[in-house]
């Protein structure tokens, strides 16, 4: 095959690899996208066990705990699990997992159960180890950090997770689709504040 044939196969090759992602036919790790190998993740396999779909009944599962600014607007009013079988440390971890399919939809709403109210910084610390998920865990927290450095649970988190490369540019959602922007502060006017998206009371 000569040059301009060879290219030509790589140009139908790149085509059909297209299509297959667009068909849905390609199920593209999160660890992939990240230059790493993907490996059989517990969480993922308990949510299952559960009765909880990847990823789209654990997108349900977090508005139904309070997320609702990732809505459908289509999630039965019932929990699919309740928190005493599935916690919101878990659902966190299997949202963010590196295991996962790569959707920055799952990576938001994770972190936005990362930062759900009485999260035990312990567990996540553990779960993160279970899952491999180091660096996107890392990430989250960074960003969250930077928005909200009053709180403490993002300090105590980044001292316990080890410090690891960054994910590769353009692989995580850019830091501002973590929180929401309000262009007007009572009393002050217009002035841009940020607010960290988590589950709502």
């Amino acid at each position: 095959m000569g040059k301009m044939g060879a290219l030509a196969a790589v140009g139908v090759l790149a085509r059909e690899r297209g299509w297959v992602r667009m068909l849905g036919m390609e199920n593209e790790t999160l660890a992939h996208r990240l230059g790493t190998t993907a490996h059989v993740s517990p969480l993922l396999m308990k949510a299952r066990r559960l009765g909880v779909t990847v990823p789209a009944g654990l997108w349900t599962l977090a508005v139904q705990r309070g997320c609702r600014h990732y809505t459908q607007g289509n999630e039965p009013a019932g929990e699919l699990v309740g928190v005493e079988a599935f916690t919101n440390e878990e659902l966190a971890l299997a949202l963010l997992t590196i295991a996962g399919s790569y959707d920055p939809h799952s990576i938001r709403c994770g972190a936005a159960m990362l930062g759900a109210p009485g999260n035990d910084v312990g567990a996540v610390v553990r779960l993160t180890k279970w899952e491999r998920s180091e660096a996107v865990v890392r990430y989250v927290a960074e960003c969250a950090a930077r928005f909200e450095p009053e709180i403490a649970f993002w300090a105590e988190l980044l001292a316990r997770i080890p410090v690891v490369a960054e994910p590769k540019v353009g692989v995580m959602p850019h830091p501002t689709r973590f929180v929401a922007m309000n262009g007007y502060e009572r009393g002050i006017g217009k002035k841009i504040t940020y607010e960290w998206q988590r589950p709502a009371a």
